[in-house]
């Protein structure tokens, strides 16, 4: 989950409403592959369906109802029918079967949208002189968990608890997977490992990236993770002090299924998984996007994606992290992103028809 771009947000209390919309007002939508979102929202299905009908889909975000199991299933079941890759089908099915709603905060429709990837990073199982920097898992003992500090943890603070989990041989590569929240290490031998994200300190979150700029040391235009990154390894010094700067610390667990896993306990999909608040935004709802870059404008992102996952800087009502998949160039165009816009979660028809989704938070 991207936290490095978060530069400032509204600390006001914010209120969700949805709006109905049609299709036709979703820039883009006649040319998305829709049909490459279907596998991703598949998989939040088979979620929904091991739940009973009555059930809502969501108890928690915003006190809103966004349909019941009963609205979904049938939904789900006939997506698992369409022909796979075929767009027109999707998007038949989409329109038939939903109804986007415009997601606004307090009336403002607009927010800010970035993006994350899975790092790769070259570990080992024992420490040596190369190996040197710890990835922990979470502790267990009370207390242990949400009492120290980023930097107390980098100096120390964890080490004889038997919490190593694997050591790799880049502090700032260990640094950026605790922002991106999940990665690949590759072992000796070729091995690789996947770790995900299973915990956090409770400290706030502070960003660097907009620690870096406002020290005037990155021009705002020019901020992006790969910067952020080429700052810190030519200044290892101010990097480091920098890096602790952020009091919060990410633990992780390794995990055995394949891809990085959401906060909804799905495998995220590449390009078309979708990190939100879920004190707003239910997982596993179809969400279209309508958002272009802030310093790029003939960079529109235009897409249909899934509610799947969740981040420590991804706050409010109008706010989402984009998942690009692994590697150098997923990472590349995570580091880039950074797009204002506006989305629609799109709800069954048979429960919008109902009234759902009208209430706002009181």
């Amino acid at each position: 989950m991207l936290l490095l771009l978060e530069l400032a947000r509204d600390a006001g209390p914010a209120r969700l409403t949805l709006t109905p919309a049609g299709f036709a007002s979703l820039t883009g939508w006649v040319e998305d592959r829709v049909a490459a979102a279907v596998p991703a929202f598949l998989r939040s299905c088979a979620r929904f369906l091991a739940r009973p009908d009555p059930a809502p889909l969501d108890t928690f975000a915003a006190r809103l109802d966004f349909g019941r199991i009963a609205d979904w299933r049938p939904l789900c079941r006939q997506a698992q029918t369409l022909e796979p890759g075929s767009d027109l089908a999707s998007r038949r099915f989409f329109e038939a079967g939903f109804v986007p709603m415009a997601v606004a905060d307090y009336g403002n429709t607009n927010g800010l949208f970035t993006g994350y990837f899975e790092i790769e990073l070259r570990g080992s199982r024992n420490r040596d002189r190369r190996f040197r920097t710890p990835i922990y898992r979470r502790p267990l003992t009370p207390g242990l968990q949400t009492r120290y500090s980023r930097a107390e943890i980098e100096q120390g603070a964890l080490s004889g608890h038997g919490l190593e989990l694997i050591w790799v041989d880049d502090s700032v590569d260990a640094f950026f997977l605790h922002i991106q929240g999940s990665g690949r290490v590759r072992l000796r031998g070729g091995t690789t490992i996947q770790l995900g994200y299973d915990g956090q300190n409770g400290r706030p979150f502070v960003a660097v990236g907009r620690l870096l700029v406002e020290r005037g040391i990155i021009p705002r235009s020019r901020l992006s993770m790969a910067a952020i990154r080429d700052w810190m390894m030519r200044h290892p010094a101010a990097g480091e002090a920098l890096r602790r700067e952020d009091p919060s610390y990410v633990f992780f667990r390794e995990l055995k299924k394949d891809g990085p896993l959401g906060a909804e306990q799905v495998v995220l999909t590449p390009r078309r998984s979708l990190a939100i608040d879920p004190a707003y935004i239910p997982f596993g709802v179809p969400v279209w996007l309508d958002a272009e870059e802030r310093y790029q404008p003939d960079r529109a992102r235009h897409r249909l994606m899934v509610a799947q996952d969740a981040g420590g800087a991804i706050k409010g009502p109008v706010r989402g992290d984009l998942f690009w998949g692994s590697g150098a160039d997923a990472g590349k165009e995570a580091g880039e992103m950074d797009a204002i816009g506006r989305y629609f979660v799109l709800l069954p028809r048979a429960a919008v028809e109902r009234g759902a989704g009208r209430a706002a938070v009181p």
